[in-house]
């Protein structure tokens, strides 16, 4: 089966695509504390009573760590994408990958109320994206990622390709 040029050309592949999914041992942790609940509120009761706390509990801790972990970030198309949220590349200044402690330092207590955070506390790296868009108040985004220096990367690159 072979796919038209026209087709191929309007789906360009992402630069760069991340997910910030929940590592295994906080599925394990919040499957574990949904099951204490859960006998909790048995305690060894019988009929409905015994079924339902776990019949409720375990799938709504499994859609409350599913929903956790559903950040998407994409660097594509000329935008960086994250979550809904879509930032057209030509407004970055600059993209500053930053560790654990740089990130601490951005959104600790000297952090500017106006920008755009979207923060995993369970991933230790973050890219910091400078803008230069005189009509928006927010100064920079600092978004988490696994891997900061290749999305830093990636802004960057399609930033100079939108130019």
């Amino acid at each position: 089966m072979s796919q038209s040029p026209s087709a191929s050309s309007t789906t360009a592949p992402a630069a760069y695509a991340e997910r910030l999914r929940l590592p295994w041992w906080l599925w394990l942790a919040g499957l574990a504390v949904a099951a204490l609940v859960a006998v909790e509120v048995w305690m060894g009761g019988i009929g409905v009573r015994a079924w339902l706390p776990f019949a409720v509990l375990l799938p709504a801790a499994i859609a409350a760590m599913a929903w956790l972990g559903r950040i998407r970030i994409a660097v594509s198309d000329g935008e960086l994408r994250v979550d809904d949220a879509r930032l057209p590349v030509r407004f970055v200044a600059d993209a500053i990958p930053l560790d654990a402690d740089g990130r601490r330092e951005v959104l600790g207590v000297g952090a500017d109320p106006l920008a755009f955070v979207v923060q995993r506390p369970w991933v230790p790296g973050a890219v910091q994206v400078v803008l230069d868009d005189p009509a928006d108040p927010t100064p920079f985004w600092v978004v988490s990622s696994r891997h900061p220096v290749e999305l830093a990367e990636a802004i960057l690159t399609a930033r100079q390709a939108a130019s």
